[in-house]
């Protein structure tokens, strides 16, 4: 018999590469601080369940580049797509290829296209916070200031669109918080548990892989 789980737990399983201080990816400043302090002192291997979810982005990802980049919608030109993204600050670095964004041409306007996959729809009133520290800072470092947070439903493909003008101060914002990802790393300083600080955040800790060592280093009448 043919055990489909087992094959695609195998397909999305993949080895942890062990990370370098002094090199962040520009995908992490969305997450909680302390978790992405986490991955570069105690790195471990994501659920296959976790991969999966990921693979399922990828996918629709692929599928928003093949919608426009096709004749059938001529008014948008593709531009590129999966950017490489690098950025030099202060004594570290940020680096890494950008799988879901796309530059479109719409209306002789750059426009960057972050895509996000969403369970349902529906709750998606308003862009989540964390993807537009992500995009104002990919429109920071590639110049191109207008932007747009695509969300796509993994059940039927409906979409919700949230146009985003470039802040730099916003920016700048995202910008700090590497730098006291970076600090914190150089001298060993475990960073405030960002995500149970505020509603907005609170949801990241459900799939946290370190959720209970999280707990332990900060219980949480100590934040109460």
């Amino acid at each position: 018999m043919i055990d489909f789980n087992e094959m695609a737990d195998n397909f999305v399983r993949r080895e942890s590469r062990p990370k370098t201080i002094g090199r962040y990816y520009p995908s992490e400043i969305g997450m909680c601080i302390r978790k992405v302090w986490y991955s570069y002192v105690d790195p471990k291997d994501l659920s296959p369940d976790l991969l999966k979810i990921f693979s399922l982005g990828h996918m629709i990802h692929d599928l928003v580049v093949d919608i426009f980049k096709s004749e059938k919608n001529p008014h948008i030109e593709l531009v590129k797509s999966e950017l490489p993204f690098k950025a030099e600050i202060d004594d570290f670095l940020i680096s890494g290829r950008i799988d879901n964004l796309i530059m479109i041409k719409a209306d002789s306007t750059n426009l960057l296209v972050e895509v996000k996959s969403t369970a349902d729809l529906k709750y998606v009133s308003n862009p989540s916070p964390h993807n537009i520290d992500q995009l104002q800072l990919y429109m920071h470092f590639t110049g191109t200031h207008d932007g747009i947070l695509l969300y796509i439903d993994k059940k039927n493909m409906a979409s919700r669109v949230f146009y985003l003008p470039y802040d730099e101060k916003h920016a700048e914002k995202v910008i700090d918080k590497f730098r006291l990802l970076h600090m914190c790393l150089k001298k060993e300083i475990v960073p405030e548990p960002e995500a149970r600080m505020g509603s907005k955040m609170k949801w990241m800790c459900r799939m946290c892989e370190y959720r209970e060592t999280c707990y332990k280093e900060t219980p949480q009448e100590i934040l109460s």
